[in-house]
């Protein structure tokens, strides 16, 4: 099994001691948020380290179905800026959020957000091909105004594209997905973090009530072969998360 861990657990103490943590427990795989304070992220620093790397695009400011052009421009702009840092590093993956449905937006306008954030995952999608970088689209947990939600909506939608979905097994959760219902041939990377079906709350796994057993032989059944990235709040739910895994499979 190919499993790594998110920096998202040590945003508070900096992107080399998360590394160090990191790498020190042993795992192979490391997934960089590309956002603030990680936003500037030192390329030769990295190879200092002996780990396999994959990306996440900035989602705190960003909206690639945003309906005001400039805004979503700029949206996509950034996105590709961790494209072409995943092609630099090596990084096979870079995971990608569809975007946000403001209220108004949400209101009046819902079918036009959807359409701004396929052709903005299209975009995306052919600018990481010619650079040789899976542009993986990420399902949405269950709040108001968050698109693609729904994963067979987005999996047929990936289809279209000739693109990969990152299934975000926490999320899935959140937004009332059987184990036995969240395989897609589209997933070619994954988030994994526990709740209880009642918020997005990033717990270590084994913490909440998600059935990872059941999710994770559904996936070997059907070969998956890709990374699984533990995504939790701190360090110590990497490490409990890390000792869940290496118990349990």
């Amino acid at each position: 099994m190919k499993l790594g861990a998110s920096t998202l657990a040590g945003l508070e103490y900096g992107l080399e001691d998360t590394l160090e943590f990191i790498e020190g427990l042993g795992l192979e795989y490391t997934e960089l948020v590309h956002q603030f304070p990680f936003e500037n992220i030192n390329a030769e620093m990295l190879e200092s380290f002996n780990l396999k790397y994959s990306i996440h695009s900035p989602f705190m400011d960003v909206n690639i179905a945003a309906l005001q052009d400039k805004s979503r421009l700029n949206s996509i702009n950034q996105i590709k800026d961790s494209i072409d840092l995943a092609n630099k590093i090596d990084a096979e993956t870079v995971v990608v959020h569809p975007g946000l449905a403001p209220y108004l937006a949400n209101k009046y306008f819902l079918d036009k957000v959807y359409e701004f954030s396929n052709e903005s995952i299209r975009e995306l999608g052919e600018y990481g091909k010619d650079l040789g970088v899976s542009t993986a689209i990420e399902n949405m947990p269950t709040f108001e105004g968050m698109i693609y939600q729904n994963l067979e909506k987005l999996h047929d939608t990936l289809l279209s594209y000739d693109m990969a979905m990152t299934l975000d097994i926490g999320h899935a959760n959140h937004a009332g997905y059987s184990p036995d219902a969240m395989y897609f041939s589209s997933i070619k990377h994954i988030h994994a973090h526990d709740n209880f079906g009642d918020d997005d709350a990033h717990l270590a796994l084994g913490e909440g009530s998600i059935d990872f057993k059941g999710i994770i032989n559904d996936l070997k059944k059907n070969n998956y072969d890709g990374i699984y990235i533990i995504e939790v709040n701190d360090f110590d739910s990497i490490k409990k998360s890390y000792e869940y895994m290496k118990e349990n499979f």
